[in-house]
């Protein structure tokens, strides 16, 4: 369903960026997406704007932001700096954050695989590496391979789902074992030090994070090995 306020607030603030320009037919709603995503697109002559319904009940300086700064990326114009401050400090608030985890963890569905694979036990890593370095007291999060051997993103920690993901480029026979463990034990410090925010900006490696980062005894060589593969 089309939202009247929402429509209304976009086309001043189309009215506002664009001020000689003919108004679009403008339909705005708020959609079921899994986080809070926003999109926008104009076709045939209707701008039609896709906001997550986790934003339904925003303040409308927000709503007006989020408008401003979708407006400004279509139409390539500067995005002022005030507009985007304060849409950060709004979705990156602890209710907010908090929320989006939950819809994620309700909505989204993980794709798990197994944490076997034909070279490597994903399990076998992560407690060996649990031992050594974090004194065995890291809960084991779901381990999983991922479906295909991708080459950008090469693992990731999902906190919504407790998930640690690995590409299935590293289950092969050549792959180093100091190679994986720097990729497993790197998440598993992203379970350890949680993302923060700090100064209205996700902190995702933050200094007790790198600290911890920088013991790994082949740092060097297992980066090197990554960066090879990427």
């Amino acid at each position: 369903m089309v939202d009247a306020q929402l429509n209304r607030i976009i086309a001043e603030e189309y009215r506002a960026l664009r001020p000689r320009a003919p108004l679009p037919v403008i339909l705005g709603r708020f959609y079921r997406f899994t986080s809070l995503n926003t999109t926008i697109r104009l076709r045939d002559g209707e701008l039609r704007v896709h906001l997550s319904d986790l934003l339904e009940g925003a303040p409308e300086p927000v709503l007006r932001a989020i408008a401003h700064i979708l407006l400004a990326k279509l139409y390539r114009k500067s995005v002022d700096r005030m507009q985007t401050l304060r849409y950060r400090r709004y979705t990156l608030s602890e209710a907010v954050v908090r929320q989006t985890e939950r819809i994620r963890q309700l909505r989204g569905r993980k794709r798990v695989h197994s944490a076997q694979g034909a070279r490597w036990d994903l399990e076998e890593v992560f407690e060996s590496l649990n031992t050594r370095f974090f004194h065995g007291l890291l809960g084991r999060p779901v381990l999983t391979w991922s479906e295909h051997s991708a080459r950008r993103l090469l693992g990731h920690y999902d906190a919504a789902h407790n998930t640690i993901v690995v590409s299935r480029i590293f289950d092969r026979q050549d792959t180093p074992r100091y190679a994986i463990e720097y990729l497993m034990y790197h998440e598993m410090l992203h379970l350890k030090h949680p993302v923060t925010v700090q100064r209205g900006r996700r902190c995702v490696h933050g200094p007790a994070f790198q600290e911890e980062e920088e013991r790994f005894p082949e740092l060097r060589a297992a980066r090197a090995y990554l960066q090879s593969l990427a």
